[in-house]
């Protein structure tokens, strides 16, 4: 995420980093090369100038802090400042008012509507809400199909009917949400390739006939400027109460995300970044500076954990590693709750001090490989690993279509990482302690 935008900046910074003092001309060279590093990133041109403009006025007319030098509070400065360009804090959805409550998605076509309406049916689902799914776009029937597959798969109903205009099906769909005692409804509207007047119509239609507590605009987030312009257009129409960014797991030059707030003037709510259900974060806009600033996000790293963390397996593990009974069973439980937490290369975007790492190549599939290597075994392989003799190693590789070499690599690992526990264990029966923060052991 924005990956581009924060390697060029911490190299701007870290060049300040190492000014002993700070004078009006490396000031205004370092935010000459921020500018450019900003509008390189597809960042609105107005939203940059003042950016910069408030910047400089700060850096000029500060007093230095002894605690600190003053390339560090330059930093501080610029840090101050993007957070109030994305929008100073996190906004909620609001879900007040008498039930069922009604989010409506609107947006360009291909910016991610269907697969968005899916993850925020789940987040609330999570949250102890009742949502109902609602299939409003006519245009195209792969939609339709997209969305009632996703709410099977996370467990939510769809209200779906084809050949009638989306304000009936809106309006019927409200009828079966009281009915059933819904009382959240997330309607997914059509989208188009670009704004026209035949599609502002129908948004203005339903939202006159649904009256929704929320509009959520879905931009985009790899196309820049170009989803903050339709952004702007559709906040001309429609009441629209906030911004989702989508995609941003792609190589997204990060134009939409410092942009849209200013331009638009309302909230960038939600952040998406895979294609997963669970793949959905709330938008803090502090958190989203320190990762631009390639501090990390360590809040989310441990909201996320907390998520896909169970708790009684974690106490099972705990017992386990005490009486070094750890066995690639347990390993795979741990890799079942790791992809849980989303895409590898987020997980460790949000841990401090990753980004200053270069050349570390993240291999998603490494992950996918290990377990099908761990699948491919039978349950007594599973716990008691040294049974796995030659010909298994082969039969393992066959079945999980993976390599002999890649079987005994993951056979190694394990038993290297056994022995590091084993050692750990006994620091703590030495009284030397090993401790993990919240546990002991």
């Amino acid at each position: 995420m924005l990956e581009q935008l924060r390697e060029n900046l911490e190299g701007v910074l870290k060049k300040l980093r190492g000014q002993g003092k700070i004078t009006e001309a490396n000031i205004q060279d370092t935010m000459r090369e921020i500018r450019q590093t900003l509008l390189e990133a597809d960042v609105n041109f107005t939203v940059a100038r003042d950016f910069i403009q408030h910047v400089t006025e700060k850096a000029l007319g500060v007093q230095v802090l002894k605690s600190i030098t003053p390339g560090q509070q330059i930093i501080k400065i610029i840090h101050e400042e993007l957070i109030h360009l994305l929008g100073e804090e996190n906004v909620p959805l609001n879900l007040s008012g008498l039930p069922p409550t009604v989010i409506m998605l609107v947006g360009l076509q291909g910016s991610g509507k269907t697969t968005f309406a899916a993850k925020l049916a789940r987040h609330l689902k999570e949250q102890g809400k009742r949502p109902l799914l609602v299939a409003a776009d006519v245009y195209r029937p792969a939609a339709i199909d997209q969305l009632v597959r996703l709410g099977e798969h996370i467990d939510v109903p769809v209200y779906e009917q084809k050949g009638v205009t989306p304000a009936k099906i809106c309006r019927q769909a409200m009828e079966k949400a009281r009915q059933d005692n819904t009382n959240v409804v997330i309607v997914d509207t059509a989208g188009r390739l670009h704004i026209d007047e035949k599609m502002m119509n129908e948004v203005k239609e339903l939202q006159n006939l649904l009256h929704p507590r929320e509009i959520l605009f879905i931009a985009d987030g790899m196309i820049g400027q170009d989803a903050v312009t339709a952004a702007r257009d559709f906040n001309d129409q429609l009441s629209v109460t906030g911004v989702v960014l989508t995609k941003m797991d792609g190589d997204t030059r990060g134009g939409a995300a410092l942009s849209i707030k200013t331009v638009t003037g309302k909230p960038i709510k939600f952040i998406s970044s895979g294609e997963k259900p669970e793949d959905l974060e709330a938008f803090h806009p502090a958190r989203f500076a320190d990762r631009i600033l390639g501090k990390g996000d360590i809040v989310s790293l441990v909201e996320k954990a907390q998520e896909a963390v169970d708790e009684k397996e974690i106490e099972k593990l705990e017992q386990r590693l005490r009486k070094n009974q750890f066995t690639l069973k347990d390993f795979q439980k741990q890799l079942k709750m790791l992809k849980k937490m989303g895409p590898l290369s987020s997980i460790l975007e949000m841990t401090p001090g990753f980004s200053r790492l270069k050349n570390v190549q993240v291999d998603e599939n490494h992950f996918i490989r290990t377990e099908a290597i761990i699948n491919s075994m039978t349950m007594q392989e599973r716990e008691i690993p040294h049974l796995i003799n030659a010909s298994r190693r082969k039969r393992i590789a066959r079945g999980s279509g993976t390599q002999v070499a890649d079987v005994n690599r993951l056979l190694n690992q394990f038993e290297q990482m056994k022995k590091m526990m084993k050692r750990m264990n006994k620091m703590n029966v030495s009284g030397k302690g090993f401790h993990i923060p919240g546990k002991q052991f």
